[in-house]
């Protein structure tokens, strides 16, 4: 007994020498931590593709290549080994392929569709600007014609395409060393990020093939250096979270979807314009959890309002309708309790994650927030039962 508190008391002497320098020397602990993360960053990136493409890829994978077990020459192919594990192998890299293709293709369909959206609605935005300069002039002149000073900044207004054009032709010229060391840097970055996503990419791939392989091997080693109960309370946190974000991922586009669909449906219907673009804008800023799809509302009432100021307010009335639809109807029946967080804490998490990482925090903040909540609710649970005290008495 002595022996091992005199172990435990080692060990904390030399623990605490290790937070102590950590601390002393906190930059040089920084600097040490952002180079190895970016020593490794290829392979967090690939664990972070194989994640998300693993949803959809058990997915295709249990409705389209699922085979009755229950078929005794199965089961009999299953004790064996051999054929229908080449079976199951081919299954999966069926899958796979087919979950690749499809995002490729919807990246590809979105870029077809929305850039030259983009493009024609950007060089149409200077004359819509132009035009609608006049009209400003006409209601401040209706509705201040008796304030002086109102009227000449009014009046003063101008927009110039040719001279916006000019003076960015100007800085091109002015800044051409600039420009081109910039462009090279670009350049550089460009081949390194490729090559990063490449590399990472890859990694995923071989984590999706052979992922119960891999996690084989990783209860092994848990179980190796870890004592047993600790490791079946990681294996059950680790198979939370992974439920947690699954669910969390799989909820939020879908729901994406159905709300960009709602958008391009209703505005064709009501003769809007850019009907097909603020579809898409709005799926994919509703990715953004609470806020996004404001954010595409603001997108969208500008652009309207430069072509007809009725049809931007028409435009905000219809989203306010179709927000109270998705936040009272679709989101609850679709992403539902899968993230099992409270509105609060939802808006809690959204906040401190936009505000350490941007728009990354904000997705991944729910669905950590979320285990975090679980796991404590389980504890405070636990306590109270051991104290005898039932929970749903507490009121």
């Amino acid at each position: 007994m002595g022996e091992e508190m005199l172990k435990k008391i080692k060990e904390l002497i030399v623990f605490t020498a290790v937070i102590f320098m950590c601390f002393w020397k906190y930059d040089v602990v920084f600097d040490v931590c952002s180079f190895v993360f970016h020593i490794f960053y290829p392979f967090v990136l690939g664990g972070a593709i194989a994640f998300v493409l693993n949803v959809p890829m058990n997915f295709v994978e249990r409705h389209l290549f699922s085979e009755n077990k229950s078929n005794p020459s199965i089961e009999a192919e299953e004790e064996k080994g051999g054929k229908y594990k080449k079976k199951r192998q081919a299954a999966r890299l069926a899958s796979l392929l087919i979950v690749i293709i499809s995002v490729i293709g919807i990246i590809v369909l979105i870029m077809f569709v929305l850039i030259p959206q983009l493009v024609k609605t950007f060089s149409n935005l200077g004359g819509s600007i132009q035009e609608f300069i006049p009209k400003i002039q006409y209601w401040m002149d209706k509705w201040f014609h008796n304030n002086k000073e109102v009227m000449n900044f009014v009046n003063n207004l101008e927009f110039d395409w040719d001279k916006v054009v000019n003076a960015w032709m100007g800085f091109l010229k002015n800044g051409a060393e600039n420009v081109l060391e910039s462009t090279i840097n670009t350049a550089k970055n460009i081949v390194s990020a490729i090559s990063t996503f490449f590399i990472a990419f890859s990694f995923s791939v071989y984590i999706l093939v052979q992922k119960e392989k891999l996690s084989i091997q990783a209860k092994k080693v848990l179980f190796a250096f870890v004592r047993k109960g600790r490791a079946e309370a990681v294996l059950e946190v680790l198979s939370l979270t992974y439920r947690t974000f699954s669910n969390f991922l799989t909820g939020q586009c879908f729901e994406a979807v159905i709300l960009g669909t709602m958008f391009a449906v209703s505005m064709t219907i009501l003769r809007l314009p850019y009907a097909l673009l603020m579809g898409i804008v709005i799926a994919f800023t509703a990715l953004i959890p609470i806020f996004g799809a404001f954010i595409g509302c603001a997108v969208g009432a500008f652009l309207i309002f430069m072509v007809n100021p009725f049809q931007a307010f028409v435009f905000i009335l219809l989203f306010l309708a179709l927000q109270q639809i998705e936040g009272n109807l679709i989101y609850p029946h679709v992403v539902g309790n899968s993230v099992g967080l409270p509105s609060i804490w939802v808006l809690a998490a959204v906040s401190v994650g936009g505000s350490l990482m941007g728009i990354k925090g904000m997705l991944i903040f729910i669905p950590v927030a979320s285990v975090f909540y679980a796991l404590f609710r389980e504890i405070v649970y636990l306590k109270l039962r051991q104290r005898k005290i039932n929970p749903d008495e507490i009121v």
